[in-house]
């Protein structure tokens, strides 16, 4: 037997192994039955390529628990941060809110003792809806102007433009006056910021890291897990969070050439406690500071004229399960009237899935907003292929005509909001880092809807009758790209 005969018959053998252990790992590390298939189908008949996809963009860190760093956990909120939010909840009268009894089994599911996070409503909070950058922007600036302790700000996009800068020199003069100014953006989203404009705010006293800074070897899996958060926490009484990022782009002027709809939500009051304790997980992760409990960061807040109680979830690689995901599903599977969701991406897992054809054949009005053009063609034909499914099922499919729809909010019955930066895709559930703000509050919950209502006015909706009878191509092509939709 020549030699390189025998060489490449030994590599051939090698490669069996290896597969084969790749093959395993997979198995035993991807949650979702639908990606798993995925993966193993793609690392055996796509060779090498296959297998190094996978070691880039599937491990499964949730697993793993690289990015763990948990304040509960490692001892920084001390008992008596406990006994506050302790306090804080004996102060809520829940008698009497219809949103807070209808949904108590969502709460108890993202307060559950045996999960990895703590959850609890807090009900002195007064809120705020902004609509659009033009709304959010002035408001945002007018607060950080008023900090007299510390600003705390991470975003997933921050662009180097007229708002940017704007944020940026009202950063770099609170950290002049003595303020304490720290600053996380994500080094893929805000890659237009990471050398000069980052200088000048370090060398003017604002402590910026980037989340998971991007270094060749080590640049496709950080790319994959993404720090979409979009909070800020100003002196530990008000906060914000919602779909915004920092660009000119949110901010609707007369010559913008793409109208952009999204919305935001100001929280004054005592859930900004949860929304610091997401930054502070964050920034522990990325900086090289260890915050913990201070009456700083977590000061008294005086009783608020109105109790809305508000639940703050976080998830991502650093949480155990998608919980998310899992208010989602369980919120829709609580409504009994109306459910309605606005999303820029609609990529599901089988079980949201299931949960809107299933409440939709329970009787229940379910209606999804979504933009007629995503900013992605492949997104947006994967996402088409889990129309026909849902139109048949009774779900009312808008798609928005008047520009790019970017919100991700969702209200059943006029009685449950939310509004955070959680996508409804396969990336938002199991790969990026996200937060919401869950509301339980009737006047909330019905201005959020009236919202989700004006919006339809500009929107078209699509129907099943007309829907199967668009050409054989389309569909083809819809279900090809699906096949790909774990990777999207």
């Amino acid at each position: 037997m020549p030699g390189h005969t025998k060489w490449f018959i030994v590599a051939e053998i090698i490669y069996i192994l290896l597969l084969f252990v790749v093959c395993m790992r997979v198995i035993w590390d991807t949650r979702s039955v639908s990606k798993t298939l995925a993966y193993l189908l793609f690392v055996i008949f796509v060779p090498v390529v296959g297998i190094l996809f996978y070691f880039s963009f599937g491990i499964n860190y949730r697993k793993r628990k690289i990015y763990s760093k948990k304040l509960l956990a490692d001892g920084h909120l001390t008992e008596e941060f406990i006994k506050k939010v302790i306090d804080s909840l004996q102060k809520g009268n829940n008698g009497d809110n219809r949103s807070v009894i209808q949904n108590q089994r969502l709460i108890k599911l993202l307060t559950n003792p045996d999960s990895d996070d703590f959850n609890p409503v807090f009900y002195n909070n007064d809120v705020e809806i902004l609509i659009n950058g033009e709304a959010f922007f002035p408001v945002l600036l007018e607060r950080l102007r008023q900090a007299k302790h510390h600003i705390h700000i991470e975003f997933y996009i921050y662009e180097n433009d007229v708002i940017g800068n704007a944020i940026k020199d009202i950063l770099i003069q609170k950290a002049r006056e003595g303020v304490e100014v720290r600053f996380i953006y994500d080094d893929f989203g805000s890659k237009g910021i990471r050398k000069a404009f980052v200088r000048e705010l370090q060398e003017n006293g604002v402590k910026t890291f980037p989340f998971n800074k991007i270094k060749l070897i080590f640049m496709a899996n950080r790319l994959n897990y993404r720090n979409h958060r979009k909070i800020v926490v100003i002196d530990g009484t008000t906060s914000f969070v919602g779909g915004i990022n920092v660009s000119d782009k949110y901010i609707n002027r007369p010559d913008s050439n793409v109208y952009w709809r999204d919305t935001h939500l100001m929280i004054n009051g005592s859930s900004t406690y949860l929304l610091q304790k997401v930054f502070m997980l964050d920034w522990n992760f990325c900086s090289d500071e260890r915050l913990g409990f201070n009456l700083g960061y977590f000061p008294e807040i005086p009783a608020k004229s109105t109790e809305i109680p508000i639940q703050i979830i976080s998830s991502g690689p650093d949480s155990d399960a998608p919980y998310i995901l899992y208010a989602i599903v369980k919120a829709i599977s609580l409504a009994q009237k109306e459910v309605l969701i606005t999303t820029p991406y609609y990529i599901p897992d089988e079980t949201l899935q299931q949960a809107l054809i299933l409440t939709a054949l329970s009787g229940i009005d379910v209606k999804l907003l979504v933009p007629q053009e995503g900013d992605s063609v492949i997104v947006n034909l994967a996402a088409q292929a889990y129309f026909r499914d849902l139109l048949k099922a009774g779900v009312r499919i808008y798609r928005y005509q008047k520009g790019f729809i970017h919100a991700k909010t969702f209200v059943t019955d006029r009685k449950l909001a939310s509004i955070g930066t959680a996508n409804l895709d396969l990336r938002s559930f199991d790969l990026n880092f996200e937060v919401s703000a869950m509301i339980y509050d009737e006047q909330k919950a019905h201005a959020l809807a009236e919202v989700f209502y004006e919006d339809l006015k500009h929107s078209r909706e699509l129907h099943y009758s007309d829907w199967v009878k668009r050409p054989k191509y389309k569909k083809i092509t819809e279900r090809l790209i699906r096949l790909f939709s774990p990777f999207l």
